[in-house]
């Protein structure tokens, strides 16, 4: 019998008919970089677990946004490390709070760039938790109102979409409803629908210093092994008004992302989160595996399983390899 017709080979044996034929194509515009603003001026303290990226003071982060503009990166995702916690996240929600300045600075020096807020309450808690304390545990309904407070005070300031990732009951619907009544209807949701008890989320809480001082958030986060509850809750946040619906994080969950994409006619978001970017800088800084290969072939893989949009701490060097 004859070698068969179809050889498979042909159209891998040189680079220029590999991008051709190339199914999965990375553009910085899908890109979202995650900031950290810290109060000062002139901070630029980097993160130890994080390299490469940095807590900054408000006048650092409109430079930092405006690089990340001129590389035709898709947007920044703000989170902030208020000067004062306590109880209450009263600095997650006060329109002179440390996220609703830097919006003010990032729309004044680069207004065309896509602006997105994190209205979780962990960074502002005293006790490092994502909402009101009752009993020793997160109180689902009072933290809605904190949520959308939250939501109004960035929209005025300037915020081009919201992204709650506190993972409350009824979030979505609470904060869309706050928006629509103080006329920012046309403000968009993008929803951390899907977002897991990870571990992979630890060099995060020494970037936003928001470590629990107590317990765990297992009993608002998600179980990792829950895959049929993952596709509940990306459900109920489309019905109660998400635009966007996000899972978190993004490798160990691709098979969710892509059962979002087959499932739900709306864009999917994944973040690929700090545990995630410090594995592969650890690698690539012993030698191990290659930083721009392991970067650009993890990024493809999210939007091959169905991300078109993705949070991701290599925004920058990213764009400059695919430019």
């Amino acid at each position: 019998m004859p070698f068969p017709i179809h050889r498979l080979r042909r159209l891998r044996a040189t680079e220029a008919l590999r991008d051709l034929v190339r199914e999965t194509r990375l553009d910085p515009k899908q890109f979202i970089l995650p900031l950290f603003a810290c109060p000062g001026e002139g901070v630029k303290r980097e993160i130890g677990a994080m390299p490469g990226n940095y807590q900054m003071s408000v006048d650092e982060i409109v430079k930092e946004c405006a690089e990340v503009y001129s590389l035709g990166i898709g947007g920044v995702i703000l989170f902030g490390l208020p000067e004062s916690k306590d109880e209450m996240a009263s600095g997650a929600y006060d329109d002179d709070g440390i996220v609703q300045r830097a919006i003010r600075a990032i729309r004044a020096e680069t207004p065309k760039l896509l602006v997105s807020t994190d209205l979780c309450n962990c960074e502002y808690t005293s006790h490092g938790h994502c909402g009101f304390i009752k009993d020793g545990v997160v109180d689902n309904d009072i933290t809605l109102e904190w949520l959308a407070k939250s939501a109004v005070s960035h929209a005025r300031a300037g915020a081009h979409m919201v992204a709650p990732s506190d993972m409350m009951d009824g979030r979505v619907a609470a904060i869309r409803k706050a928006l629509d009544a103080a006329g920012f209807e046309t403000t968009p949701i993008m929803a951390y629908a899907a977002k897991f008890a990870s571990v992979f989320y630890g060099p995060f809480r020494e970037a936003a210093e928001s470590t629990p001082q107590f317990g765990d958030r297992r009993g608002y986060q998600m179980d990792p092994a829950n895959g049929r509850e993952a596709m509940r809750e990306i459900e109920l946040d489309i019905e109660e008004g998400a635009d966007i619906v996000m899972v978190k994080p993004a490798l160990p969950y691709l098979d969710l992302i892509s059962q979002a994409r087959a499932r739900f006619d709306v864009p999917i978001a994944a973040y690929q989160v700090s545990g995630e970017y410090s594995m592969i800088m650890a690698a690539a800084r012993n030698g191990w595996i290659d930083h721009d290969r392991a970067m650009i072939e993890t990024l493809t893989s999210i939007t091959r399983a169905g991300a078109g949009i993705i949070l991701t701490y290599f925004a920058k060097p990213a764009a400059r390899l695919l430019a």
